[in-house]
């Protein structure tokens, strides 16, 4: 039922579409919206409207993120640690750097006040 010109516009439209699908964000909602698609078709409307049906999902979902978490603890420690270790070195760079500026602010500061002193008292002998 499609012509010719139809058919040119939904190609172009789908190239567009291709290029935001390459950002990771696009990429994870697209996954978390087929797994809601998938979980819908499989498990159907009345057991995901049941309570107990999803309070033992939220615990088995628990399960396996302690599992995981136990499994990975070392790594993840190490990942933190390096983070707030990264944060640290960013904060002390970003305080020399202020303290930079304002050393230098003083100065221009000083220039400034200096400067029109020297032409008033020569002007003024």
């Amino acid at each position: 039922m499609m012509n010719e010109e139809m058919m040119k516009h939904g190609a172009g439209m789908m190239g567009a579409g291709a290029g935001m699908m390459s950002h990771p964000v696009a990429k994870g909602a697209m996954m978390a919206a087929t797994g809601y698609a998938a979980t819908r078709t499989l498990v159907g409307h009345g057991l995901l409207r049941s309570p107990l049906m999803l309070l033992a999902g939220g615990i088995a979902g628990g399960i396996a993120v302690g599992y995981l978490l136990r499994k990975h603890e070392k790594e993840i420690v190490l990942a933190v640690s390096k983070a707030i270790g990264m944060g640290k070195d960013f904060v002390m760079q970003q305080r020399e750097n202020l303290d930079d500026l304002m050393a230098e602010a003083k100065e221009t500061e000083a220039q400034a006040a200096a400067a029109p002193a020297s032409p008033d008292a020569q002007a003024a002998e």
